[in-house]
């Protein structure tokens, strides 16, 4: 990730990144070997994730594709690596953080790794 200066930050002697590239979450999915709709019922939530680390990437009028970025990519493993610490920390998890009571039971029916 490239460090530039922003003007208003400048003045205040600090640097922000700038995000240079995303992962679609469907890719972020495949390099964690998780469950695609797992990732979209965690981040559809934003407040899950540090604000900006998921963004939206309009394809057309109304449509959308959701992205990480890398930061985003790292919360997001280290939410899930903790959740899995035990099947009762894993199935507490996914009743906070995910809505859908079918996908919630697909995946507990799974194991926690």
């Amino acid at each position: 990730m490239e460090l530039v200066a922003a003007d208003h930050c400048v003045a205040r002697g600090r640097l922000m990144a700038t995000v240079t590239h995303v992962c679609t979450l469907d890719y972020v999915a495949k390099m964690l070997g998780e469950d695609p709709e797992l990732l979209e019922a965690i981040v559809y939530n934003d407040d899950n994730l540090t604000y900006g680390a998921i963004i939206s990437v309009y394809t057309g009028a109304e449509e959308t594709i959701t992205a990480l970025t890398d930061d985003g990519i790292d919360e997001l493993k280290d939410m899930l690596r903790d959740a899995r610490v035990t099947t009762e920390t894993w199935h507490a998890f996914l009743d906070d953080f995910v809505d859908d009571e079918d996908l919630v039971v697909r995946i507990k029916a799974q194991s926690p790794r």
